[in-house]
């Protein structure tokens, strides 16, 4: 169990942070950064959960919320040992699975696309979509540092998953698709 009575230590005024293992990494350190890119995705997310709360979809984002805080804790315990413990957060693929399932169930009520789709439709679909762009980042910035050192490939395959299933929300958040704004290729080109 978490437990901060204070939110300041100043053990990272000059520009490094602990990890899980007691070990200090630089704050521009590619461990950090990817840690960063997954707390600014949940954020993003959790504009998304504002603009979904009440609906069908709001225990969803809450439990992938939770995993997102999950993938942190993964992230910031290096490490080949990829096998979850008693004091071991770890990524697991049955939560990769339920994305699937999720996903699944989603797009069984949406129509083909016949197009790319704008981020856009309903204000909801619209931040479902940015917290999508955030999650993808957050998934290049988990590769850049799996480049580098080791990285859970169940935590990889999440963050891949999780941008799929975002996608397909903010459709079945447009009117189940029929308010997604459609790319016209060129069609400003000619005044």
């Amino acid at each position: 169990m978490v437990k901060l009575n204070k939110i300041y230590t100043r053990t990272g005024d000059y520009g490094t942070t602990g990890l899980v293992d007691g070990s200090r990494r630089s704050k521009h350190d590619a461990r950090m950064t990817a840690i960063g890119s997954i707390d600014e995705a949940n954020s993003a997310l959790g504009m998304g959960a504002v603009a979904l709360a009440g609906t069908a979809h709001a225990g969803a984002i809450a439990r992938i919320q939770n995993d997102l805080f999950d993938l942190g804790a993964d992230l910031a315990t290096p490490g080949q040992d990829f096998a979850p413990g008693p004091m071991t957060l770890r990524i697991v693929p049955a939560q990769t699975e339920w994305l699937e399932a999720a996903i699944d169930a989603l797009n069984a009520g949406l129509e083909p696309l016949a197009s790319f789709i704008l981020p856009g439709g309903s204000e909801a679909a619209a931040r479902v979509h940015l917290a999508r762009a955030t999650v993808r980042r957050a998934e290049r910035d988990m590769v850049a540092l799996a480049a580098v050192e080791p990285v859970n490939p169940a935590a990889l395959a999440y963050v891949n998953r999780l941008s799929d299933y975002l996608f397909v929300l903010a459709r079945a958040v447009n009117s189940a698709g029929l308010g997604d704004v459609l790319w016209v290729p060129g069609a400003s080109r000619e005044g």
